[in-house]
């Protein structure tokens, strides 16, 4: 959620700052603005606007070498010209801008007006530009003034701030909210995400929570809030400039749903043993026999990570033979959870600074708790938070509609799967099938990309539908459950994904001929079972569209969407690539916005 950038060197800040909101507009925003240091002044441009109409009221002109720039997606206040970011103090010396929420907000503004100083925006975010400015009457300090007002602040933070006094200089801070420095050559950047940074540079340092930097054109120092010098190691990101195109078509996610077979490769190279019929998961830290003597594994997630933690907790529960479940991270530090001592926690993220993630991991290591991570980001909070775990290869994922990390998530909770069961009691012969099934895997989803016209008719022929149903039993409950989300995501249609044998007991109601029902219908043990709820359907008038790898009766299916098999734990994987093309038809043919659907962000770091 929102975009920092920030520059100080001897180029042109202002191009270099609307570049980087440019490569920040994935996040999700509905306001931006810039702050330049022109002067000993303060030039700021800011408005409720697309970063491209910002662009435009920029212009042409603007020489200072030192900038702050923001997106925002509203918090504390509307999305309106003046909530807008940077905010400065009364009297225009101070810029800031600023990721994340302030907890003790009305208690600040309260101090603010018994001062005199009346607020003009909503946000929080004003309110630490007149404290910072009213600290560097007594201090000579830009860095000394901001630790002084971060000292009383409680809440989540990421912010930049610019003293139009001080020009050559950029101070910087987190607690909770991502900032990461960028080494140029005789130039500094700064950022939210190295996506705005790797057009310049690839040497990027990150800050941790309860850190300060401040940054010159060709130094930077870092420091506590306690004001203790800290030592940093320059980190080479293993992404590049190119890797962010969009290429030849015409969003992101479409791009990214047709790199997933490439994804999956890279997931699943150098990790596969076929000798030993096992998997190598070199991000492990547990040696063979701790990871042995785990007797249950917990796995946590938001959204489409909750989601497919579910199918992963299944893939672990069936091949290892260890209970297994998945729960909302969101819920989880919240209903007071005993910590077994004996479990295996994994935290999911695919930017690795989901907030209430990050807040699960941090309240399991407190109370003694084992856990790895599972993120698409190795310099990420939760990566370094958990310092073990699992890294994605899924490459840079740019729509907020996550789809290829969604699918390496599964892959690589596959690879974990196989690798705790050849520990145990699975065979070598099934050990040895799963892993020519992964091998096969980016076969069989270029398979289904090459349906992609067959789906797309399909769901044009049911764009026309307000609500729909997702139906599936077991291995594709979770299935059925993304497939859902990804529809309401960025077509805004209602969808609900319910389980099959739960139609019986109540949802049937809701049936009749303006509801289709997605159902998720595979080639193994539940097929009659699978046909029967095919038939509850039709005989209440209900539109079907069955999903499938399996041979079913022609009457019983408005439309079908045909899958390869892959491997009947593994099968649910083309699934979903079917349900993402399904869904990103539906809304193309409804003219949505696909990258930016409305009121989400990609990256989402508050609660």
């Amino acid at each position: 959620m929102c975009g920092i950038v920030g520059y100080v060197g001897g180029g042109q800040a202002a191009p270099i700052l609307l570049e980087g909101l440019h490569r920040l507009e994935y996040r999700g925003y509905d306001s931006a603005g810039l702050a330049l240091a022109e002067g000993d002044k303060l030039q700021v441009i800011k408005a409720a606007v697309r970063v491209g109409e910002l662009r435009e009221r920029v212009g042409d002109g603007h020489t200072a070498p030192v900038g702050l720039a923001h997106t925002r997606w509203a918090t504390h206040g509307e999305p309106t010209d003046i909530n807008a970011h940077p905010h400065t103090d009364a009297g225009g010396r101070v810029a800031v801008v600023h990721n994340g929420m302030l907890e003790n907000a009305e208690e600040l503004r309260e101090e603010l007006l018994a001062a005199g100083v009346t607020p003009g925006s909503e946000t929080d975010t004003e309110l630490l530009a007149h404290l910072i400015a009213a600290e560097l009457d007594g201090t000579e300090s830009l860095e000394d003034a901001v630790r002084a007002v971060l000292r009383r602040v409680d809440g989540a933070y990421g912010i930049a701030v610019l003293d139009a006094t001080r020009p050559t200089e950029l101070v910087v801070a987190r607690d909770g909210s991502p900032i990461v420095l960028g080494i140029g050559d005789g130039e500094m950047f700064v950022a939210s995400d190295v996506a705005a940074l790797v057009r310049h540079t690839q040497r990027v340092v990150y800050l941790d929570d309860g850190e300060l930097a401040t940054i010159s054109a060709g130094d930077y120092r870092t420091s506590t809030l306690g004001a203790n010098r800290t030592a940093k190691t320059t980190t080479t990101v293993d992404v590049t400039d190119e890797d962010y195109r969009l290429g030849d078509y015409t969003n992101y996610m479409h791009k990214e749903i047709h790199e997933q077979p490439t994804a999956v490769r890279r997931a699943v190279l150098g990790r596969l043993d076929d000798r030993f019929a096992t998997a190598h998961l070199g991000g492990l830290q547990q040696d063979a026999r701790e990871l042995r003597s785990f007797r249950s594994v917990k796995l946590l997630g938001c959204g489409s990570a909750y989601y497919v933690a579910q199918l992963g907790a299944n893939l672990i529960e069936e091949w290892a033979r260890i209970p297994a479940d998945a729960e909302p991270a969101s819920e989880f530090r919240y209903r007071n959870p005993v910590i077994d001592p004996d479990a295996l926690y994994i935290a999911v993220s695919q930017s690795g600074e989901t907030k209430d993630t990050l807040a699960a991991v941090q309240e399991l290591k407190r109370k003694g708790g084992r856990v790895i991570g599972v993120v698409n980001a190795p310099g990420s909070t939760i990566a370094r938070e958990c310092g073990s775990g699992i890294y994605l290869h899924a490459g840079p994922e740019v729509s907020v509609a996550s789809t290829k990390a969604v699918t390496n998530m599964t892959v690589c909770f596959a690879m974990l799967g196989l690798l705790l069961g050849r520990m145990r009691d699975l065979s070598v012969a099934r050990g040895r099938g799963i892993v020519s099934a992964l091998d096969a895997l980016p076969k069989a989803i270029e398979d289904v990309l090459a349906a992609e016209e067959a789906i797309a008719e399909v769901a044009e022929r049911f764009s026309w539908a307000a609500r729909m149903f997702f139906i599936g039993r077991v291995w594709y409950w979770p299935v059925a459950r993304e497939g859902a989300l990804k529809l309401k995501e960025i077509s805004y249609v209602h969808a609900e994904a319910y389980q099959a044998a739960e139609l019986k007991h109540g949802p049937l109601a809701l049936i009749d001929s303006g509801m289709p029902s997605v159902v998720l219908v595979g080639d193994d043990e539940l097929l009659a079972k699978n046909v029967a709820t095919l038939e509850q359907i039709k005989a209440r008038g209900g539109p079907v569209i069955a999903v499938t790898n399996a041979e079913i009766p022609a009457d019983l299916a408005d439309a079908v969407i045909r899958v390869p098999r892959v491997h009947p734990e593994l099968d649910p994987i083309v699934f979903t690539i079917a349900l993402q093309l399904f869904g990103y038809h539906i809304a193309t043919a409804l003219g949505r916005e696909i990258d930016k659907p409305r009121n989400l962000a990609k990256s989402v770091t508050v609660e």
